[in-house]
């Protein structure tokens, strides 16, 4: 099947052909024609199967005909990452259309987004903090609005958006058309989607499997040595661009500064980072500026990287659908990749939930030098749980006027002697 057999207006097609397109992916052959005819839908996919297509070819084509310059459709997504590649998707997509439009995200200033707004644009793509808070300020209004997308769903839930979600909701006209698009589907996700859609088309592509182009890969390793494990495998294995996962902020921006440090390419992106910063760090990870990319799971959706070639969990994720999303990060657009993890032994659990979820044990390997012993973690464990104990606080040196005092007498005849000094410098004030 080839994208033709959709027949798209030809401004569209040029876009297709623009982006690199030839063959449509399952997500893609079964949401656009209902997405065409104007049902509703709920798609049910994995991440890197090509859903961002899937819904802004045919939102395209609907919006090829009728007003422009007004907000006629809505794309909400969890991430400031996610928000700016379906901006950089649309743009591409739609060169040749002269449709516009424009992402709005928190981090940045607000007057330059209400001025692009204003100036005219069919489509917003969304992040729901910023996009209410431009509400309220009442910038523009969502009244023209004919579809409304919400991406990576479950993720906003993950993420506590979904009473935003109902707010924005309520500022969007009844009669429209609403899709939702989600890479799993907690039952509060699927309660949004009975409530907001009406009759839909679920589109599910095997969004429960994993990806077979990706290779899975263990390493046992103490918490202590897992900076060293790294670096030993960066220089063993052809990694020709590597996506690093950590839990915390603090984590991936250290452990990237160690990496320069030791000579390698390498940034960070994580929450505490500024808009330019963070887009800084991303586009020099695309353009191969940036071999290594450092990251929280902020970086586990919504972003494109063509050719990532190794995604490695420096630390065990919270939750298998984050396994599922980092290393969704790899394998991406019929390339293989390969997806490794580090884990001690308090992980033995989340380490058997993921390979559930996968169907499969991953691949146990060993790097030299490198074998696990449980013991190290225990110590560590010990180490990290003994209570910490406050220096003690050397008494100040007695100097001067006060150890002419102390050496006068008691102490008492000391602050006897300082009260009626006072005493008599303040009488004289008076006076």
């Amino acid at each position: 099947m080839s994208f033709k057999e959709f027949k798209f207006h030809p401004k569209i097609t040029a876009g297709i052909d623009a982006c690199g397109f030839t063959t449509p992916t399952p997500i893609q052959k079964e949401a656009i024609p209902p997405i065409l005819e104007g049902r509703d839908i709920l798609g049910l996919a994995q991440t890197g199967t090509g859903k961002t297509a899937a819904f802004v070819l045919p939102l395209l084509q609907r919006l090829l005909d009728g007003p422009r310059k007004r907000v006629r459709a809505l794309i909400v997504a969890p991430t400031r990452e996610l928000a700016e590649q379906i901006h950089d998707d649309i743009s591409k997509m739609a060169k040749q259309t002269g449709l516009r439009s424009i992402s709005i995200y928190g981090g940045v200033g607000k007057h330059p987004q209400v001025k692009a707004i204003r100036n005219g644009v069919e489509i917003i793509v969304a992040c729901p903090g910023r996009l209410l808070d431009l509400l309220n300020d009442r910038a523009f209004s969502l009244n023209a609005v004919e579809a409304l997308v919400l991406d990576e769903a479950d993720h906003m839930f993950d993420k506590g958006f979904l009473p935003d979600i109902r707010r924005i909701i309520k500022q969007l006209p009844t009669k429209r058309q609403s899709l939702v698009f989600s890479a799993t589907m907690p039952r509060e996700i699927r309660h949004l989607a009975e409530n907001i859609l009406t009759n839909p088309v679920t589109v599910q592509i095997n969004h429960t499997q994993p990806v077979l182009s990706i290779s899975h890969v263990l390493f046992q390793v103490a918490k202590a040595r897992k900076t060293s494990l790294l670096k030993s495998i960066i220089q063993e294995k052809e990694m020709s661009s590597t996506l690093i996962f950590t839990r915390t902020k603090h984590k991936a921006k250290s452990l990237a500064l160690h990496l320069q440090k030791e000579g390698y390419s390498a940034a960070s992106i994580q929450g505490n980072l500024s808009q330019q910063k963070r887009q800084q760090a991303l586009n020099g990870f695309k353009d191969g500026t940036f071999k290594i990319l450092v990251a929280t799971d902020i970086a586990a959706r919504g972003i494109d990287v063509q050719g990532i070639s190794h995604v490695i969990n420096y630390d065990v994720p919270d939750t298998a659908e984050a396994y599922t999303h980092r290393t969704g990060r790899t394998g991406r657009a019929a390339c293989t990749g390969e997806a490794l993890i580090f884990a001690g032994r308090e992980d033995d659990k989340m380490i058997s939930i993921i390979e559930r979820t996968l169907g499969k044990k991953m691949r146990r390997e060993t790097a030299p030098g490198f074998d696990y012993d449980p013991r190290e973690d225990l110590i560590e464990e010990k180490r990290e749980r003994a209570p910490r104990q406050m220096p003690r606080r050397k008494k100040p040196a007695v100097t001067g006027r006060r150890r002419s005092q102390h050496s006068s007498g008691s102490g008492v005849f000391s602050l006897a002697s300082s009260g009626r000094n006072s005493r008599s410098r303040s009488q004289s004030a008076q006076q």
